[in-house]
């Protein structure tokens, strides 16, 4: 897909450089040349110059001990050099992905960048979250898969019975988190990157301090430290029968019977891995319905088959007033009370409960007392430009902050995007990140994916600035990859504008969703009319087909735009144009000056 280009007759400043922008896609560069602007999507990056593994947010939890403060020296000398009075241009407190995007795009634009780790590179994402989670949800597919048996049957196979070595499946997700890890460190040094180990305290404007005494100054310094587990009141967690997500991970021991409270991404995913190795699994869901956070539709189908099938029940509109951990015999006990009367309601026994009520920022012990910024519920604030703001609503100069750390969009790719967006900032381009325009994903079997507006929010947004909302859908079970896969529960969904063709939300639910999103995304940042993306070509047969019917579905009113390459033919003879008048009035000048 393209992006739309124009040229505009008026232009404005980059906040803060003194240089010209014009329009959304080109900027003025100091020497008056007109630059393309580019757009970056990035989530978790592939090492740097295809490096081999070898042998910081924060801690994502606080670390058992304080760890000696260090300096990692860039393998390579061509990080920068930082602005005259400065240790830095850039120093990045957090090493996670959001901190790692920030520093691999600050050395590209040629700035002097260190990053602060407290823990251990890759923070949660890493280390205690997506990494590790997706191996575990490997194994947990495959499994459904083997014990389906009308499934294999379908395809002429016979499979006996499948079983699993538990220690094996956690020895392949802690590898895959460690290797991820040493991918990461890698990368950073090989382009040049101070890895500075220990935590990082803000001191004042422009200085930082790591470790015990070690202090450093930046031109600019950005927050990454990412989250941890947030644990309501009442439960006691104790790393074996009561966990959070950081404990599940390892898999210590698979319970027959697990309460999982909290039904969101987290929950999801993790009753489907525990449904695939066995365990009975049981929901406590504070609201009204499972799967709060997804477009409604989507969620009761999710529901039809991720839970009604399985070995899974569960308590809605109830809270968790109170989890014992399994001790003397005894199971765990929750109880339950109503969510809105605060009445007792039931005591369940079980034999292990996971907590997956979401995540808190991770922002104490960072010095904001000394900047005069005030938390909220934890939180850094920040405005669009994910600059920090102070308890009297002023702007820290120079201070940015990315990720869970300012609660926008708790996503590893979300802080990445933001982290590269003030890159952008620091070296004079003014860039906005569209949060719309960041897909996310659920990564059960089937997965669940989405980007933009559900359909209640688009349709609340409508009758507030009054245009009209209308939505297409098209299911799996006609397309040919999916039917080949013998894989057809799934639907795909648009939410859109039919009087412009603007793509208002797209949400998926079916085999390799996460995939499939990113059409939708990348075309919400692009600005891409439904009119403009019919014109796509995709391969046949595969399953971005569903997304080719979907667009091609919708009933837009609006005509089509120019297709890109007409368009920028167009732009191309315009440009021709206008320098040969240019020429035609220089030699009329010079004719009137001979006569």
């Amino acid at each position: 897909m393209q992006s739309t280009l124009f040229l505009p007759s008026a232009s404005s400043a980059v906040p803060g450089s003194g240089r010209p922008v014009v329009g959304d896609n080109i900027y003025f560069a100091g020497n008056g040349s007109i630059t393309p602007r580019s757009l970056r999507f990035c989530g978790l990056r592939r090492e740097v110059f295809r490096l081999q593994s070898s042998s910081s947010a924060r801690p994502v939890a606080a670390p058992t001990k304080r760890l000696n403060s260090k300096k990692v020296l860039a393998a390579l000398s061509g990080n920068g050099t930082p602005s005259s009075g400065f240790d830095y241009d850039l120093v990045i407190i957090g090493a996670g992905v959001g901190g790692h995007g920030a520093a691999l795009h600050a050395v590209e634009k040629g700035l002097k960048t260190a990053i602060i780790e407290g823990d251990i590179v890759g923070g949660t994402c890493v280390n205690r979250g997506c990494v590790p989670s997706k191996a575990l949800l490997a194994v947990s597919g495959r499994m459904r898969e083997l014990q389906n048996e009308h499934h294999m049957k379908a395809f002429g196979l016979q499979v006996a019975a499948a079983g699993y070595d538990r220690q094996a499946v956690a020895d392949h997700a802690s590898n895959l988190a460690s290797k991820i890890r040493s991918n990461l460190t890698n990368s950073l040094k090989a382009l040049g990157v101070d890895i500075l180990t220990g935590v990082g305290t803000i001191l004042g404007s422009q200085k930082v301090r790591y470790g015990t005494d070690n202090v450093i100054t930046a031109k600019d310094i950005i927050i990454a430290t990412g989250s941890v587990p947030m644990v309501p009141k009442g439960i006691e967690v104790d790393g074996k029968t009561v966990i959070t997500s950081d404990h599940a991970l390892k898999l210590e021991f698979v319970p027959d019977w697990i309460a999982i409270v909290g039904s969101g991404y987290i929950g999801l995913e993790f009753s489907d891995v525990y449904t695939a190795l066995g365990s009975e699994v049981t929901f406590v869901e504070a609201l009204d319905q499972l799967m709060p956070g997804f477009d409604p539709e989507i969620g009761k189908l999710a529901q039809r088959v991720l839970i009604n099938p399985r070995k899974i029940d569960y308590h809605t509109g109830v809270f968790a007033s109170k989890i014992t951990p399994a001790k003397d015999g005894n199971p765990v006990r929750i109880e339950l009370i109503d969510a809105k009367t605060k009445e007792p309601k039931e005591t369940l026994e079980v034999d292990a409960a996971l907590i997956a009520t979401g995540r808190a920022p991770y922002t104490n012990g960072l010095g904001l007392e000394n900047i005069n910024v005030e938390t909220q519920r934890g939180f850094v604030p920040v405005d669009e430009w994910m600059r920090v703001i102070d308890a009297n609503g002023k702007l820290v100069p120079h201070l940015y902050c990315i990720g869970d750390a300012n609660g926008k969009m708790m996503l590893a790719h979300a802080a990445s995007a933001q982290g590269i967006s003030v890159v952008e900032q620091v070296c004079g381009k003014d860039h906005v990140l569209n949060h719309l325009s960041v897909p996310a994903a659920c990564f059960t079997h089937p997965e669940i994916s989405m980007v933009g507006l559900t359909e209640p929010q688009a349709r609340e947004k409508a009758a507030k600035e009054g245009f009209e909302v209308s939505v297409a859908k098209t299911s799996f079970k006609a397309n040919t990859k999916a039917l080949a896969e013998n894989e057809v529960e799934g639907l795909a969904k648009l939410i859109y504008r039919p009087d412009n063709g603007e793509i208002l939300g797209v949400h998926i639910f079916g085999l390799h969703a996460a995939d499939l999103i990113h059409e939708a995304s990348n075309a919400i940042a692009m600005a891409t009319r439904i009119q403009d993306i019919k014109f796509a070509v995709h391969a046949h047969p595969t399953l971005s087909e569903v997304l080719d019917e979907l667009f091609k579905s919708a009933k837009v009113r609006g005509k089509a735009s120019l297709v890109p390459e007409l368009r920028f033919s167009m732009i191309l003879h315009w440009l021709r144009l206008t320098c040969l008048v240019q020429l035609l009035n220089q030699l009329q000048s010079k004719l009137l000056r001979k006569v």
